[in-house]
């Protein structure tokens, strides 16, 4: 039997990288890959759909769903998490030092719609009480280059949006003094993205929040934001909807081996006695599962900030989002 050919787009994390090394395998599917940054990918496939399956921005696929876009459905595959608010970077000099100093703050922003800048601005607005409209942001990725061009997306009413020019960066802003603030930083240039000034390590600059504010968020909502998931053609899962549940398998045994590593890495720091033995338990506590069971929570309060922040016009239900057959995973 001749397996079926797909092409997939992906990032190369820990994990992914044993479906991009081809450690593991779907059933019945041969990939013909493309390993991308997410910026590059996300574009690709919102503007030209080049992929039959590809990591998407989970900020985005709901967007495009709220708007009747129905080129993708959502695979309950989430390969990347971090606490995107605890990444914000402020000038010394701007008299940031607490979440409610944004207010009346220049905020650059690589992508508006981009999710871990959803996050960003529901964290602050749900937990600190600052609103999106009570900032200025100033947008770093170019129109014909971005996902909000590529999905005509407009700024929210009350929402001041400005577009950087190309021949200014947020790094090169950060430092001049024309922005304060920068949320979802990413140093990473290339054919979306053009900041290259290192601001974690610049003398001018500091994180606006403290290193145990991630912990304190998740104690307080057990919410481990997710980024990126996983999408396929909406014409190849019509055709071929077994397609989904394999390729979740594949994942979730990605992600077992992923586990494993961690906990070998883990396990060598306890030995070495490098780390404190209270972090044991937390160190080897697993950090991510696929599936919609696991997840839904978290990505039913990102829904909830999408429709906050008026980027959809209705707090997206699940299954408006994902594969009927995966509903249940």
């Amino acid at each position: 039997m001749v397996n079926l050919q797909l092409s997939l787009a992906i990032t190369n994390n820990p994990r992914t990288r044993p479906i991009v090394d081809g450690r593991v395998k779907p059933a019945g599917i041969d990939f013909i890959k493309t390993v991308l940054g997410p910026a590059e990918m996300f574009w690709r496939q919102l503007s030209f759909a080049e992929f039959d399956v590809s990591e998407i921005s989970m900020s985005e696929l709901m967007m495009i769903r709220s708007r009747g876009d129905d080129r993708f459905i959502g695979v309950p595959v989430f390969t990347t998490r971090r606490f995107y608010h605890t990444m914000m970077l402020v000038r010394k000099d701007a008299r940031v030092d607490n979440p409610v100093d944004l207010k009346g703050k220049r905020v650059g922003v690589p992508e508006y719609v981009q999710t871990a800048a959803l996050w960003t601005r529901g964290v602050l607005e749900n937990e600190f009480g600052i609103a999106p409209k009570e900032m200025s942001f100033f947008m770093e990725r170019v129109p014909a280059r971005s996902h909000a061009g590529a999905i005509g997306f407009k700024a929210p009413a009350g929402v001041t949006i400005t577009q950087i020019p190309p021949e200014k960066s947020i790094g090169s802003m950060m430092l001049s003094g024309e922005l304060d603030a920068c949320m979802a930083y990413f140093r990473n240039p290339g054919l979306i993205d053009r900041s290259t000034v290192d601001l974690e390590n610049h003398p001018d600059i500091k994180p606006l929040f403290p290193a145990a504010e991630g912990n304190r968020y998740y104690k307080k909502t057990g919410i481990f934001p997710i980024n990126h998931g996983m999408a396929i053609k909406r014409t190849v899962f019509e055709r071929e909807p077994w397609v989904v549940l394999n390729i979740l398998k594949a994942f979730n045994e990605a992600n077992d081996i992923a586990e494993a590593e961690r906990r070998e890495h883990v396990a060598y720091h306890l030995e070495t006695g490098l780390v404190p033995p209270d972090y044991r338990k937390p160190l080897a506590t697993r950090l991510i599962s696929h599936g919609l069971k696991a997840n839904r929570a978290t990505l039913e309060t990102a829904a909830k900030y999408s429709n906050q922040q008026g980027l959809t016009p209705r707090v997206m239900p699940m299954e408006d989002l994902f594969a009927a057959n995966a509903l249940d995973s």
